[in-house]
Protein backbone atom coordinates (compact mmCIF):
# COMPACT_ATOMS: atom_id res chain seq x y z
CA UNK A 1 0.00 0.00 0.00
CA UNK A 2 1.60 2.97 -1.17
CA UNK A 3 1.13 6.86 0.86
CA UNK A 4 0.17 7.96 -2.10
CA UNK A 5 -2.99 5.41 -1.74
CA UNK A 6 -3.35 5.84 1.94
CA UNK A 7 -3.86 10.11 1.88
CA UNK A 8 -6.95 11.14 1.76
CA UNK A 9 -8.22 13.10 -1.31
CA UNK A 10 -7.46 17.02 -0.80
CA UNK A 11 -11.42 17.69 -1.19
CA UNK A 12 -11.67 16.14 2.19
CA UNK A 13 -10.14 18.93 4.09
CA UNK A 14 -10.98 22.00 1.49
CA UNK A 15 -14.89 20.96 0.99
CA UNK A 16 -15.97 18.04 3.48
CA UNK A 17 -15.12 19.07 6.19
CA UNK A 18 -16.40 22.85 6.25
CA UNK A 19 -19.54 21.67 4.79
CA UNK A 20 -19.56 19.03 7.50
CA UNK A 21 -19.17 21.82 10.17
CA UNK A 22 -21.72 24.40 8.61
CA UNK A 23 -24.19 21.60 8.64
CA UNK A 24 -23.52 20.62 12.57
CA UNK A 25 -23.73 24.66 13.33
CA UNK A 26 -27.09 24.99 11.23
CA UNK A 27 -28.20 21.52 13.14
CA UNK A 28 -27.55 22.84 16.72
CA UNK A 29 -29.29 26.67 15.92
CA UNK A 30 -32.26 24.90 14.52
CA UNK A 31 -32.63 22.84 17.77
CA UNK A 32 -32.25 26.35 19.13
CA UNK A 33 -34.81 27.56 17.22
CA UNK A 34 -37.07 24.71 17.53
CA UNK A 35 -36.92 24.77 21.23
CA UNK A 36 -38.03 28.67 21.12
CA UNK A 37 -41.34 26.57 19.57
CA UNK A 38 -40.83 27.88 15.52
CA UNK A 39 -39.93 25.85 12.90
CA UNK A 40 -36.46 25.49 12.10
CA UNK A 41 -37.44 24.64 8.44
CA UNK A 42 -39.47 28.34 7.87
CA UNK A 43 -37.01 30.43 10.01
CA UNK A 44 -33.87 28.58 7.15
CA UNK A 45 -36.49 29.62 4.17
CA UNK A 46 -36.43 33.14 5.26
CA UNK A 47 -32.74 33.27 6.08
CA UNK A 48 -32.06 31.90 2.37
CA UNK A 49 -34.99 34.55 0.68
CA UNK A 50 -33.89 37.27 2.46
CA UNK A 51 -30.30 36.73 1.25
CA UNK A 52 -30.72 35.40 -2.19
CA UNK A 53 -34.04 36.03 -2.99
CA UNK A 54 -34.71 39.14 -4.38
CA UNK A 55 -32.47 41.93 -5.36
CA UNK A 56 -32.26 44.09 -3.03
CA UNK A 57 -31.50 41.45 -0.74
CA UNK A 58 -28.52 40.11 -2.80
CA UNK A 59 -27.38 43.55 -3.24
CA UNK A 60 -27.11 43.88 0.52
CA UNK A 61 -25.38 39.90 0.80
CA UNK A 62 -22.90 41.15 -1.46
CA UNK A 63 -22.31 44.23 0.34
CA UNK A 64 -21.45 42.76 2.86
CA UNK A 65 -19.61 39.61 1.32
CA UNK A 66 -17.58 42.50 0.22
CA UNK A 67 -15.44 43.81 3.82
CA UNK A 68 -15.05 39.47 4.43
CA UNK A 69 -13.43 39.32 1.29
CA UNK A 70 -10.96 41.32 1.96
CA UNK A 71 -10.30 40.79 5.72
CA UNK A 72 -10.27 36.95 5.10
CA UNK A 73 -7.88 37.53 2.23
CA UNK A 74 -5.50 39.88 5.25
CA UNK A 75 -5.64 36.83 7.29
CA UNK A 76 -4.66 34.34 5.17
CA UNK A 77 -1.57 36.40 3.62
CA UNK A 78 -0.28 36.39 7.33
CA UNK A 79 -1.26 33.04 8.09
CA UNK A 80 0.53 31.30 4.79
CA UNK A 81 3.81 32.82 6.96
CA UNK A 82 2.48 31.42 9.87
CA UNK A 83 1.76 34.97 11.53
CA UNK A 84 -1.77 35.08 13.18
CA UNK A 85 -3.29 38.22 12.74
CA UNK A 86 -5.64 39.58 14.95
CA UNK A 87 -5.28 42.89 13.92
CA UNK A 88 -8.10 43.30 10.99
CA UNK A 89 -10.33 45.71 12.87
CA UNK A 90 -7.77 48.12 13.85
CA UNK A 91 -6.04 48.26 10.47
CA UNK A 92 -9.57 48.17 8.40
CA UNK A 93 -9.95 51.24 11.12
CA UNK A 94 -7.14 53.40 9.82
CA UNK A 95 -7.22 52.09 6.54
CA UNK A 96 -10.74 54.39 6.53
CA UNK A 97 -9.16 56.53 7.86
CA UNK A 98 -6.32 56.92 4.95
CA UNK A 99 -9.28 57.09 2.75
CA UNK A 100 -11.36 59.60 4.70
CA UNK A 101 -8.59 61.69 4.76
CA UNK A 102 -7.84 62.07 0.68
CA UNK A 103 -11.51 62.35 0.47
CA UNK A 104 -11.70 65.55 2.64
CA UNK A 105 -8.81 66.88 1.06
CA UNK A 106 -9.52 66.44 -2.57
CA UNK A 107 -13.46 66.05 -2.69
CA UNK A 108 -13.35 69.30 -4.54
CA UNK A 109 -10.54 69.59 -6.53
CA UNK A 110 -9.88 66.09 -8.28
CA UNK A 111 -12.12 64.27 -10.78
CA UNK A 112 -13.96 60.99 -9.37
CA UNK A 113 -11.33 59.01 -11.18
CA UNK A 114 -8.13 60.41 -9.65
CA UNK A 115 -10.45 60.21 -6.00
CA UNK A 116 -10.61 56.59 -6.49
CA UNK A 117 -6.85 55.44 -7.12
CA UNK A 118 -6.02 57.29 -4.39
CA UNK A 119 -8.37 56.30 -1.66
CA UNK A 120 -7.20 52.51 -2.68
CA UNK A 121 -3.42 53.92 -2.47
CA UNK A 122 -4.52 55.49 1.15
CA UNK A 123 -6.37 52.49 2.46
CA UNK A 124 -3.30 50.05 1.47
CA UNK A 125 -0.40 52.24 3.02
CA UNK A 126 -2.59 53.31 6.42
CA UNK A 127 -3.56 50.10 6.84
CA UNK A 128 -0.12 48.37 6.17
CA UNK A 129 1.52 51.33 8.01
CA UNK A 130 -0.63 49.81 10.96
CA UNK A 131 0.13 46.46 10.73
CA UNK A 132 4.39 47.71 10.68
CA UNK A 133 4.44 47.96 14.01
CA UNK A 134 3.28 44.51 15.31
CA UNK A 135 5.30 42.67 12.27
CA UNK A 136 8.57 44.98 13.45
CA UNK A 137 8.11 43.99 17.23
CA UNK A 138 7.37 40.10 15.58
CA UNK A 139 10.78 39.97 13.68
CA UNK A 140 13.01 42.42 15.70
CA UNK A 141 11.99 41.64 19.64
CA UNK A 142 10.12 38.87 19.53
CA UNK A 143 6.78 39.94 20.29
CA UNK A 144 3.95 37.99 19.69
CA UNK A 145 1.89 39.13 16.82
CA UNK A 146 -1.15 38.35 18.32
CA UNK A 147 -1.09 40.08 21.55
CA UNK A 148 0.06 43.14 19.80
CA UNK A 149 -2.15 43.23 17.12
CA UNK A 150 -5.20 42.76 19.34
CA UNK A 151 -3.22 45.89 21.76
CA UNK A 152 -3.19 47.73 18.05
CA UNK A 153 -7.11 47.44 17.52
CA UNK A 154 -7.51 49.27 20.92
CA UNK A 155 -5.17 52.24 19.76
CA UNK A 156 -6.91 52.35 16.78
CA UNK A 157 -10.50 53.00 18.13
CA UNK A 158 -8.76 55.03 20.71
CA UNK A 159 -6.94 57.22 18.00
CA UNK A 160 -9.91 57.41 16.03
CA UNK A 161 -12.34 58.50 18.78
CA UNK A 162 -9.87 61.68 19.45
CA UNK A 163 -9.10 62.44 16.52
CA UNK A 164 -13.70 62.82 15.47
CA UNK A 165 -14.14 64.38 18.69
CA UNK A 166 -11.14 67.09 18.46
CA UNK A 167 -10.37 67.35 15.02
CA UNK A 168 -12.54 66.09 11.77
CA UNK A 169 -15.98 66.73 13.49
CA UNK A 170 -17.78 68.85 10.91
CA UNK A 171 -18.05 71.77 13.09
CA UNK A 172 -21.30 72.86 14.48
CA UNK A 173 -22.34 69.17 15.37
CA UNK A 174 -22.23 67.02 18.02
CA UNK A 175 -22.38 63.64 16.42
CA UNK A 176 -18.34 62.27 15.99
CA UNK A 177 -18.19 62.25 12.32
CA UNK A 178 -16.53 64.34 9.41
CA UNK A 179 -18.16 66.60 6.81
CA UNK A 180 -20.34 64.99 4.04
CA UNK A 181 -17.47 63.79 0.85
CA UNK A 182 -18.57 65.89 -2.19
CA UNK A 183 -21.19 64.00 -4.57
CA UNK A 184 -17.95 63.89 -7.04
CA UNK A 185 -15.92 61.87 -4.57
CA UNK A 186 -18.37 58.82 -3.94
CA UNK A 187 -17.55 55.45 -5.56
CA UNK A 188 -20.88 54.64 -7.47
CA UNK A 189 -23.19 51.87 -6.50
CA UNK A 190 -23.74 49.41 -8.32
CA UNK A 191 -27.35 50.15 -9.11
CA UNK A 192 -26.03 53.33 -10.50
CA UNK A 193 -23.42 51.80 -12.60
CA UNK A 194 -25.88 49.00 -13.74
CA UNK A 195 -28.47 52.21 -15.03
CA UNK A 196 -26.13 53.64 -16.57
CA UNK A 197 -26.52 50.83 -19.42
CA UNK A 198 -30.04 50.91 -19.23
CA UNK A 199 -30.72 47.90 -17.07
CA UNK A 200 -32.89 48.45 -13.80
CA UNK A 201 -31.76 47.09 -10.41
CA UNK A 202 -32.83 47.90 -6.72
CA UNK A 203 -31.16 49.95 -4.57
CA UNK A 204 -28.86 48.91 -2.03
CA UNK A 205 -25.22 49.53 -0.66
CA UNK A 206 -23.29 47.30 -2.70
CA UNK A 207 -21.20 49.54 -4.48
CA UNK A 208 -17.91 49.21 -7.49
CA UNK A 209 -15.83 48.05 -4.24
CA UNK A 210 -16.97 44.66 -5.06
CA UNK A 211 -15.12 44.69 -8.04
CA UNK A 212 -12.38 45.26 -6.25
CA UNK A 213 -12.49 42.60 -3.92
CA UNK A 214 -12.79 40.25 -6.75
CA UNK A 215 -9.63 41.62 -8.32
CA UNK A 216 -7.87 41.31 -4.67
CA UNK A 217 -8.88 37.52 -4.70
CA UNK A 218 -7.24 37.37 -8.26
CA UNK A 219 -4.23 39.08 -7.00
CA UNK A 220 -3.70 37.46 -4.09
CA UNK A 221 -3.38 34.32 -5.95
CA UNK A 222 -1.36 34.90 -7.74
CA UNK A 223 1.34 36.63 -5.44
CA UNK A 224 0.68 33.82 -3.24
CA UNK A 225 1.23 30.95 -5.60
CA UNK A 226 3.12 32.64 -8.32
CA UNK A 227 5.43 34.92 -7.30
CA UNK A 228 8.85 34.20 -5.59
CA UNK A 229 7.57 36.40 -2.20
CA UNK A 230 4.58 34.04 -2.00
CA UNK A 231 7.14 31.17 -2.54
CA UNK A 232 9.12 32.49 0.20
CA UNK A 233 5.99 33.41 2.31
CA UNK A 234 5.06 30.21 2.18
CA UNK A 235 8.53 28.32 3.18
CA UNK A 236 8.86 30.39 6.01
CA UNK A 237 5.03 29.36 7.01
CA UNK A 238 6.13 25.77 6.53
CA UNK A 239 9.64 25.33 7.90
CA UNK A 240 11.37 28.45 8.81
CA UNK A 241 14.33 26.43 9.59
CA UNK A 242 14.56 24.99 6.32
CA UNK A 243 13.76 28.97 4.94
CA UNK A 244 16.87 30.15 6.71
CA UNK A 245 18.59 27.22 5.17
CA UNK A 246 17.69 27.94 1.83
CA UNK A 247 18.53 31.50 2.30
CA UNK A 248 15.13 33.53 3.06
CA UNK A 249 15.33 36.33 5.66
CA UNK A 250 11.85 35.11 7.69
CA UNK A 251 12.77 39.02 9.70
CA UNK A 252 11.75 40.33 6.22
CA UNK A 253 9.21 38.00 5.45
CA UNK A 254 6.70 38.97 8.52
CA UNK A 255 6.85 42.11 7.60
CA UNK A 256 6.03 41.49 4.35
CA UNK A 257 3.24 39.36 4.66
CA UNK A 258 2.16 41.54 7.72
CA UNK A 259 1.95 44.54 5.45
CA UNK A 260 0.52 42.84 2.85
CA UNK A 261 -2.40 41.61 5.26
CA UNK A 262 -2.72 45.18 6.50
CA UNK A 263 -3.36 46.76 3.34
CA UNK A 264 -5.70 44.10 2.03
CA UNK A 265 -7.82 44.82 5.87
CA UNK A 266 -7.57 48.56 5.21
CA UNK A 267 -9.91 47.98 1.82
CA UNK A 268 -12.65 48.05 4.21
CA UNK A 269 -12.49 51.63 4.26
CA UNK A 270 -12.91 51.72 0.57
CA UNK A 271 -16.10 50.25 0.50
CA UNK A 272 -17.47 51.82 3.84
CA UNK A 273 -16.23 55.11 3.45
CA UNK A 274 -15.86 55.87 0.00
CA UNK A 275 -18.70 53.72 -1.28
CA UNK A 276 -21.51 53.57 1.39
CA UNK A 277 -21.22 56.30 4.00
CA UNK A 278 -19.37 59.20 2.16
CA UNK A 279 -17.96 60.72 5.60
CA UNK A 280 -15.75 59.67 8.18
CA UNK A 281 -17.78 58.42 11.41
CA UNK A 282 -16.86 56.31 14.20
CA UNK A 283 -17.56 51.89 14.28
CA UNK A 284 -18.09 51.79 10.60
CA UNK A 285 -15.99 48.55 11.06
CA UNK A 286 -18.16 46.78 13.16
CA UNK A 287 -16.68 43.43 13.23
CA UNK A 288 -15.63 42.74 9.91
CA UNK A 289 -11.50 42.18 10.86
CA UNK A 290 -12.88 39.70 13.35
CA UNK A 291 -15.19 37.56 11.14
CA UNK A 292 -12.82 37.40 8.83
CA UNK A 293 -10.29 34.89 10.90
CA UNK A 294 -13.37 32.40 10.27
CA UNK A 295 -14.14 33.75 6.26
CA UNK A 296 -10.28 32.85 6.30
CA UNK A 297 -10.22 29.45 8.51
CA UNK A 298 -13.20 28.18 6.82
CA UNK A 299 -12.38 29.22 3.18
CA UNK A 300 -8.98 27.58 4.01
CA UNK A 301 -6.80 30.51 3.29
CA UNK A 302 -7.56 30.08 -0.34
CA UNK A 303 -8.58 33.03 -2.77
CA UNK A 304 -11.27 30.79 -3.49
CA UNK A 305 -12.63 29.42 -0.19
CA UNK A 306 -12.36 32.83 1.13
CA UNK A 307 -14.63 34.27 -1.26
CA UNK A 308 -17.25 31.34 -0.74
CA UNK A 309 -16.87 31.49 2.90
CA UNK A 310 -17.29 35.48 2.60
CA UNK A 311 -20.63 34.74 0.43
CA UNK A 312 -21.76 32.74 3.20
CA UNK A 313 -21.36 34.81 6.29
CA UNK A 314 -22.83 37.88 4.30
CA UNK A 315 -25.81 35.93 3.52
CA UNK A 316 -25.92 35.13 7.30
CA UNK A 317 -25.90 38.51 7.53
CA UNK A 318 -28.52 40.04 5.72
CA UNK A 319 -30.84 37.12 6.02
CA UNK A 320 -30.35 37.00 9.47
CA UNK A 321 -31.54 40.47 9.36
CA UNK A 322 -34.29 39.39 7.05
CA UNK A 323 -35.21 36.53 9.64
CA UNK A 324 -35.52 38.79 12.51
CA UNK A 325 -37.73 41.23 10.87
CA UNK A 326 -40.19 38.63 9.47
CA UNK A 327 -40.22 36.00 12.86
CA UNK A 328 -40.06 38.46 16.22
CA UNK A 329 -39.56 35.39 18.55
CA UNK A 330 -36.03 35.09 16.76
CA UNK A 331 -34.33 38.43 17.85
CA UNK A 332 -31.34 39.79 16.39
CA UNK A 333 -29.09 38.66 19.67
CA UNK A 334 -30.17 35.20 18.18
CA UNK A 335 -29.03 35.64 14.99
CA UNK A 336 -25.70 36.76 16.20
CA UNK A 337 -25.90 33.12 18.58
CA UNK A 338 -26.30 31.39 15.15
CA UNK A 339 -23.69 33.39 13.61
CA UNK A 340 -21.57 32.46 16.19
CA UNK A 341 -21.88 29.03 15.98
CA UNK A 342 -21.09 28.81 12.23
CA UNK A 343 -17.76 30.72 13.50
CA UNK A 344 -16.60 27.97 16.49
CA UNK A 345 -17.74 25.07 14.46
CA UNK A 346 -15.63 26.71 11.10
CA UNK A 347 -13.15 27.89 13.61
CA UNK A 348 -12.33 26.35 16.99
CA UNK A 349 -13.58 22.89 16.32
CA UNK A 350 -12.63 22.90 12.94
CA UNK A 351 -10.83 19.97 13.38
CA UNK A 352 -13.46 17.82 15.46
CA UNK A 353 -14.18 15.47 12.59
CA UNK A 354 -11.64 15.80 10.59
CA UNK A 355 -9.79 12.32 12.24
CA UNK A 356 -12.56 10.20 11.54
CA UNK A 357 -13.11 11.26 8.32
CA UNK A 358 -9.37 11.43 7.34
CA UNK A 359 -9.38 7.96 8.74
CA UNK A 360 -12.70 6.68 6.47
CA UNK A 361 -11.17 8.02 2.95
CA UNK A 362 -7.39 6.14 4.01
CA UNK A 363 -9.33 2.88 4.52
CA UNK A 364 -10.48 3.18 0.76
CA UNK A 365 -7.53 4.41 -0.34
CA UNK A 366 -6.50 1.63 0.98
CA UNK A 367 -8.77 -0.93 -0.49
CA UNK A 368 -8.16 0.06 -4.17
CA UNK A 369 -5.39 -2.15 -4.98
CA UNK A 370 -7.22 -5.33 -3.61
CA UNK A 371 -10.24 -3.89 -6.02
CA UNK A 372 -8.04 -3.71 -8.72
CA UNK A 373 -6.15 -7.09 -7.88
CA UNK A 374 -10.03 -8.39 -8.20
Amino acid sequence: MSDALSRPPRWVGIVLIPLVNLFLALAIAGLIVLSMGENPLTALRFLVFGAFGYVEGLGYTLYYTTNFVFTGLAVAVAFHARLFNIGGEGQAYIGGLGVGLVCLAFDDTLPLLLIVPLSIAAAAVFGAAWAYIPAYLQARRGSHIVITTIMFNFIAAALMVYLMVNLLIKPGQMSPESREFAPGAWLPFLHETMGWIGIEMARSPLNLSFVWALVCCVLVWVFIWHTRWGYEIRAVGGNETAAVYAGIRPTRIIVLAMCISGALAGFVGVNEILGVHHRLLLNFTAGYGFTGIAVALMGRNHPVGILLASLLFGALYQGGAELAFEIPTITRELVVVIQGLVILFSGALEHMFRPQLERLFQRRGADLPAEAEA
